[in-house]
């Protein structure tokens, strides 16, 4: 049976050093995936926009730099681990999110309760998963492309 951990967080979305504006972000993990975790950023005006990426990612990032090419996630402020930003890149193209460390520290735990950090490989379903995930991951490259 898959199960998944939901939030939703309000984030700042950076247009410029002048400019930004909150947004509602929904957070997902789902065992199916163990792996991965999933931002749908919900832009004024626009259809919901779905980033997936490492769930390490995520919990490094929150407390130092962390990432390499398309997805970087680092502490605002080096001293202080109050707000993360997330740097979401394709080609040239880029997004700057900033968000409360505190509520992504609670779905994190959330998602270590339902599988612990280190125990993905460990669910009796996930290879038979596997094909289907990285099946739909290309579906969706290939729609959006």
């Amino acid at each position: 049976m898959d199960e998944s951990v939901q939030a939703e967080v309000m984030m700042s979305f950076l247009v410029s050093e002048e400019l930004s504006f909150r947004i509602p972000v929904e957070l997902r993990y789902e065992t199916c995936d163990p792996y991965a975790v999933r931002l749908t950023f919900h832009l004024p005006g626009d259809a919901p926009v779905t980033w997936a990426f490492g769930r390490e990612l995520l919990i490094d990032g929150v407390g130092r730099p962390s990432g390499d090419g398309d997805v970087r996630i680092a502490p605002a402020e080096q001293e202080t681990l109050g707000e993360v930003l997330i740097r979401l890149q394709v080609g040239a193209d880029q997004a700057l999110f900033r968000s409360s460390t505190a509520p992504l520290i609670a779905f994190l735990d959330r998602t270590d309760k339902l599988v612990p950090l280190g125990q993905e490989g460990a669910l009796a379903d996930f290879d038979a998963h596997l094909d289907e995930a990285l099946d739909r991951i290309l579906a969706e490259e290939q729609s959006a492309g």
